[in-house]
């Protein structure tokens, strides 16, 4: 516990200077934590996370993530095309290995890439391409972890229920709703500080469904790494295990709260 807390205070201390720097740096730290997740994600699915078909991946990762047009970068094809050219070039890799990377894990990777890609992609341009962008991205971060803490402590007072007990067996029904109450509570607080920015419906909103949504993401975390039978899925933060298990909310989160409209770029 004690160097939970301690890479805890430290690892979040430096990402909130990036986010508060925003730009260039909180744009390629994000890059980077996309490919040292995508890295995670192939060696659980693949083992082999630096062969050709994992290559496809990390440039899958890149397309979607990286801020091309805020870089001064177009591409003439749009997101159906990339994904489909994408496709194709694992299908490929399938043939050209004689199957010694089958359907099942081009399918696996290419599923990876795109839920990593799009995930760090919604958070970059929550902070960069957005009009308050910094409120924005604070708000639902601070959704997110309002969420998780709320989620713990409701759930060791008094979880009683098991949420589901397959995937994640210390999560609680009583716990999850604590987690919503409590990222609701912070979103309303964060009306006091921008009314100019945030309306009462939209604070509901984005607090419900950050939470809702960041549990089921923490729970598809625990789904894949149940089958794959491994407790995280890496080891780069002591106590906290790797870049998927400290993100495993906020790739869902980010893209949600944006596909519905509650924040629109």
């Amino acid at each position: 516990m004690k160097q939970r807390i301690i890479t805890g205070v430290i690892g979040g201390a430096i990402f909130a200077g990036f986010v508060y720097i925003g730009s260039i740096p909180y744009e390629l730290l994000l890059i980077a934590l996309a490919l040292i997740g995508y890295f995670e994600f192939a060696r659980m699915h693949h083992e082999k996370a630096f062969d050709l078909a994992s290559i496809v991946g990390y440039a899958l990762v890149l397309i979607l993530a990286v801020p091309w047009a805020k870089w001064g970068v177009s591409f003439q094809w749009s997101m159906e095309s990339t994904m489909w050219l994408v496709m194709f070039a694992f299908l490929c890799v399938t043939v050209v290995t004689k199957n010694r990377v089958p359907i099942q894990t081009a399918s696996q990777l290419w599923l990876g890439a795109f839920y990593i890609g799009i995930g760090f992609k919604y958070m970059i341009l929550t902070r960069t391409m957005l009009d308050e962008g910094l409120f924005w991205t604070i708000l639902m971060f601070a959704a997110i972890w309002a969420s998780d803490i709320g989620a713990y402590f409701t759930g060791r007072a008094i979880g009683r229920h098991k949420l589901w007990p397959a995937i994640s067996p210390n999560k609680t029904i009583e716990g999850a709703i604590g987690g919503i109450i409590s990222a609701m509570v912070v979103c309303v607080l964060a009306l006091f500080v921008r009314p100019d920015v945030l309306g009462v419906p939209q604070a509901l909103g984005i607090g419900i469904a950050a939470s809702i949504v960041g549990q089921m993401g923490d729970l598809i975390q625990s789904a894949y790494k149940r089958i794959r039978g491994v407790k995280d899925s890496g080891t780069l933060l002591p106590g906290h295990g790797g870049v998927l298990d400290r993100c495993d909310s906020w790739l869902i989160v980010f893209p949600f709260i944006h596909l519905i409209g509650l924040i629109t770029l």
